[in-house]
């Protein structure tokens, strides 16, 4: 998954936007969409089990 975070140039109250891939998510700071990304990145990364094959 590509995550870019950056300034939302035509904001005048320092908006800040959060892009996973296609999809786009503003917040009111960039504090606000650092911790996102931060949030997020953690999860990604975190170790993940996949369930046991059921048996036929």
């Amino acid at each position: 998954m590509k995550i870019l975070m950056k300034a939302l140039a035509k904001s005048r109250d320092g908006r800040w936007q959060v892009q996973l891939d296609q999809q786009a998510v503003n917040f009111r700071s960039e504090a606000e969409a650092r911790a996102f990304v931060d949030k997020l990145q953690a999860r990604l990364q975190a170790p993940h089990r996949l369930p046991e094959r059921l048996a036929s």
